[in-house]
């Protein structure tokens, strides 16, 4: 069984990349190399792994990287600290 990975760079201008991958290892090399020289994370050197979470279904870890993506910085922050119980509260529009 094949293991994804969604992932999030901490970069050096304290911005978050979010990414989909089933190599991680290789994955963050391509990033740290500038493998894609007009990539977001090519301008923003160095990037450091900030967070990872496994799945077995390629369909879920693309939606959870869009999920993500979406999400406020103070989210994902959140979630990289494993302050699972603040993410409801940190959506990115709140409803009155």
């Amino acid at each position: 069984m094949k293991t994804y990975y969604v992932y999030i760079l901490l970069c050096s201008d304290k911005t978050y990349y979010i990414g989909v991958t089933s190599n991680l290892t290789q994955r963050l090399e391509d990033h740290q190399h500038k493998k894609y020289l007009n990539s977001y994370t090519s301008t923003r050197l160095p990037v450091e792994l900030a967070y990872y979470c496994t799945f077995s279904e390629v369909s879920i870890a693309i939606t959870t990287e869009k999920q993500i993506k979406k999400w406020s910085q103070a989210k994902k922050k959140a979630l990289i600290n494993g302050e699972f119980e603040k993410l409801p509260n940190l959506a990115k529009k709140k409803f009155k």
